[in-house]
């Protein structure tokens, strides 16, 4: 026989379909546990130095920047450590998945 001479396989008709689609599936059980979500306005704004201190990025840095000096300007690029405990603490929450 040719291909186009074979029998054809029988299909799956509606009925066994439906049967199909009826049985459960088991589902995963929940640990109870929540994911925690980084905040992502936080991530880009704070970062962790390898010895765990935080700090921030300053502001200002966007636009209206044309009569402000080269000097004013590079001393934009540095990062500030974070002193308060408040903040320190709020970050954290906020990111909890941040490096270190």
């Amino acid at each position: 026989m040719t291909r186009l001479q074979q029998p054809a396989q029988p299909r799956a008709t509606s009925r066994q379909q439906i049967e199909r689609s009826n049985q459960k599936v088991p589902r995963k059980l929940k640990s109870g546990k929540y994911k925690l979500k980084t905040h992502k306005a936080t991530s880009k704004r704070f970062r962790l130095t390898g010895s765990g201190k935080l700090v921030r990025t300053k502001g200002s840095k966007s636009h209206l920047r044309r009569r402000t000096s080269k000097r004013t300007k590079a001393l934009y690029m540095e990062m500030v450590p974070v002193n308060g405990r408040g903040i320190i603490k709020r970050v954290r929450r906020l990111a909890p998945n941040m490096k270190k």
